[in-house]
């Protein structure tokens, strides 16, 4: 499978159901596979840049995650305490 825009070089991915309703037809970056229209998926974003995101099929994110090839960022990047808990020495 090709990847010209670097999907699969990300360090992490933002991944949420997909909203959108409107009649269109992807390919699932995962499988390679169409995704058809008006069907239930994923939208994936690499590294949290919108013009990279891709369509996916929700058990191709789910196989993807298991085998650990779909890290998330707080997987990655975890999140620094916030203020409170800095304030409060616990962080």
């Amino acid at each position: 499978m090709g990847d010209p825009r670097g999907f699969s070089d990300a360090r992490w991915y933002a991944v949420r159901p997909a909203a959108n309703r409107k009649p269109a037809t992807y390919r699932c970056p995962l499988c390679d596979e169409l995704l058809p229209a008006l069907s239930a998926h994923q939208l994936v974003v690499p590294e949290g840049d919108a013009q990279r995101r891709r369509h996916a099929h929700t058990a191709c994110v789910l196989a993807a995650r298991r085998a650990g090839r779909l890290p998330l960022r707080d997987e990655v990047e975890p999140r620094r305490p916030g203020l409170l808990a800095r304030l409060l020495g616990r962080g």
